[in-house]
């Protein structure tokens, strides 16, 4: 059993949780992820790792309830117990030797995007970070990001914080000013990454995406996380989840993760009435 230490919301059903995993903290690099389950009978939940103290031995990690397993994980506090937490697994985001990147997140994506901005702050890279956002209440982690970054852009879709627009419009202006970048990493919603990978191909500037959205068994087992890259099957979360954002097939991704839309409509819709009675 892991100790849930401390959980904190951040925004509209998005929350941060520390757990009590020494094994996995003294192991966890930026770009890994875990596997957990809430309970015994719980669904397996891969989450990408935000954060780690290796003096405390605690693992966190940001998620949103979206469905019945974020949902249980959601109703836990601090003091309760995870049944499972294991990890860290997949390939580690590699930082090593870049001097000048724009780290991208969109939305819960910016959880992950943090670790990998912070490493390469610390590595001395400079790090130019845009996060967006659909409005102002979902905004996460601006604070973190504006102590590992030497420029920070906040956009958001409707205007209400930061800047009005898209993050491939704050890229854009970024490198029609001049700005020469190493690397792109990005790390948010499919179409996101899709169309930072489009403008960056465009400028002929090395894009890495983060395939972690599309994960669900966390071991190559199941194939739900299967895609094209370069013309060759790959799984998210064996090979990746980074892979070369000019390389992976979107358009097939973005349609395999709508097969099960009105599948999962039905069970949210579901598990929304079992849970309200037994609130009730």
């Amino acid at each position: 059993m892991y100790t849930i230490i401390a959980k904190t919301p951040l925004s509209h059903n998005v929350s941060r949780m520390e757990i009590l995993a020494p094994p996995v903290a003294r192991k966890a690099l930026p770009g890994q992820f875990v596997i957990l389950r809430a309970m015994e009978h719980s669904e397996r939940i891969p989450l990408t790792v935000h954060d780690v103290n290796t003096q405390s031995g605690t693992v966190s990690m940001v998620y949103q309830v979206v469905g019945a397993g974020t949902r249980e994980l959601d109703s836990l506090k601090a003091g309760d117990s995870l049944h499972d937490f294991v990890g860290p697994l997949g390939m580690p985001t590699r930082t090593e030797g870049l001097q000048k990147v724009c780290v991208i997140g969109g939305g819960v994506g910016c959880a992950s995007a943090y670790p990998v901005a912070r490493s390469l702050h610390e590595q001395g890279c400079q790090v130019h970070t845009i996060a967006g956002f659909r409005s102002r209440e979902f905004v996460i982690l601006e604070e973190e990001f504006s102590r590992v970054s030497d420029l920070l852009k906040v956009m958001t879709d409707d205007g209400s914080y930061g800047e009005h627009g898209m993050v491939t419009d704050a890229l854009r202006a970024l490198i029609e000013t001049g700005h020469r970048y190493d690397q792109v990493i990005a790390i948010g919603p499919l179409v996101m990454m899709k169309f930072v990978s489009l403008l960056t191909k465009e400028h002929g500037i090395k894009t890495v995406v983060s395939m972690n959205p599309i994960m669900v068994d966390g071991t190559g087992m199941c194939g739900g996380c299967r895609l094209t890259v370069g013309g060759q099957i790959k799984f998210a979360c064996v090979d990746g989840p980074d892979f070369d954002g000019h390389q992976v097939d979107f358009d097939e991704v973005i349609s395999r993760s709508r097969m099960y839309e009105e599948f999962e409509k039905r069970e949210r819709e579901e598990n929304c009435r079992l849970f309200r009675q037994e609130v009730q």
